[in-house]
């Protein structure tokens, strides 16, 4: 959601135009020209003319049969729009971190009949004659290459690219600007908070996006683990989205915006946070390394003032909240979540073990 999405996305749909950052504060005309079709003048009738004067002042009752000016976004009644997500802010941030330990707990508890299973699958590689060319084995080997946390993320990247090619489908785009956008100004406010962080309408956007986000994965997961880090991601993309929404709304400037950079900040955050005398590099210029908090620090203060200073190319706002929301976690948030799923771990164990599932009084623990 950290793209600003530009006219084209609104060229594309044909339904209502959104208010995107364009110069002058209107239009293109040329854009105007393939949205909007002028519609015929209709020949007025002619009125009697006015012995009146030329130039009277309109009467009081004329002025209170206006119709009322409309607030500007800003008003209280604009925040009131906040309301709905703040809720699915905070409930999705929960129901994130709970089936994270929920998974993780049943993880556990098939580790040991994972392990057996791993030794007959060996044991039959082993005797199993084997092929040469077979793209089965060829993938397998790729694929146990891999870290633990490249493994988690392959599947966020393959999401990612089925939504980019969503995009590319004419017959999908006034969904996808609907649903695959955030802007606190649309119809849908709560879904397209968690199903933006997966969409990308440049190719080159969600090819940084989804570099970045496999570089820092390794660390991120060794550190977090598979479970807290998909909770926290998740949870990244939407709290990132909510501030986004915020600070629009505070601003009066509303337009469309999408993207993962708002949870990949998160996570470069975290490990910058974590590690912060680790050395960084930029993927075109490997001769200059610096270390991850001087690098941290000036992501945060570009950010800082991208937003203070109005920048429209990137949404600022979400790049902002997703590195606090980093840094927070590492320093607070994972004592204070975390480290107190226990009890919660503990009911789940209890009401696994009343109906009898595995590991229950049925089950082999």
């Amino acid at each position: 959601m950290a793209w600003r999405s530009c006219s084209v996305l609104c060229r594309l749909t044909g339904g209502e135009p959104f208010l995107c950052s364009v110069r002058g504060g209107r239009w293109p005309d040329s854009f105007q020209q393939r949205c909007f079709r002028k519609a015929a003048r209709k020949p007025e009738p002619k009125k009697p003319e006015d012995p009146g004067p030329a130039h009277a002042e309109p009467s009081e009752a004329a002025l209170q049969n206006r119709a009322p000016v409309r607030p500007p976004f800003s008003s209280p009644r604009a925040f009131g729009r906040l309301v709905r997500p703040f809720l699915f802010t905070v409930g999705f941030t929960g129901c994130s971190f709970g089936s994270a330990a929920i998974w993780q707990y049943e993880s556990l508890k098939s580790q040991v009949q994972s392990y057996f299973d791993e030794l007959r699958a060996d044991w039959l590689e082993r005797v199993r004659p084997q092929k040469r060319g077979d793209v089965r084995k060829e993938v397998n080997q790729w694929w146990n290459s891999l870290t633990e946390g490249q493994k988690t993320v392959t599947g966020i990247i393959a999401a990612n690219a089925v939504v980019f090619c969503c995009w590319r489908l004419p017959s999908l785009q006034r969904f996808m600007v609907r649903y695959f956008t955030s802007n606190p100004a649309s119809k849908a406010l709560c879904s397209p908070m968690l199903l933006s962080t997966f969409s990308h309408f440049s190719f080159f956007h969600m090819a940084a996006n989804m570099y970045v986000l496999w570089s820092f994965s390794t660390s991120a997961v060794s550190m977090l683990g598979r479970e807290q880090f998909l909770a926290v991601y998740l949870s990244a993309g939407v709290i990132s989205t909510f501030v986004s929404y915020v600070c629009k709304t505070a601003a009066g400037r509303f337009s469309p915006s999408l993207g993962a950079s708002g949870a990949i900040m998160t996570v470069l955050a975290a490990v910058c946070t974590k590690m912060p005398e680790a050395k960084l590099a930029i993927i075109f210029l490997p001769m200059f390394t610096f270390t991850a908090a001087n690098a941290l620090k000036a992501i945060v203060a570009m950010d800082t003032a991208g937003l203070v200073l109005g920048w429209k190319f990137f949404d600022h706002a979400a790049h902002l909240g997703g590195a606090l929301f980093g840094i927070w976690y590492i320093l607070f948030g994972h004592e204070l979540i975390w480290k107190n799923r226990e009890p919660f771990v503990k009911l789940w164990h209890e009401l696994r073990t009343r109906s009898g599932g595995p590991g229950g009084p049925s089950g082999a623990v």
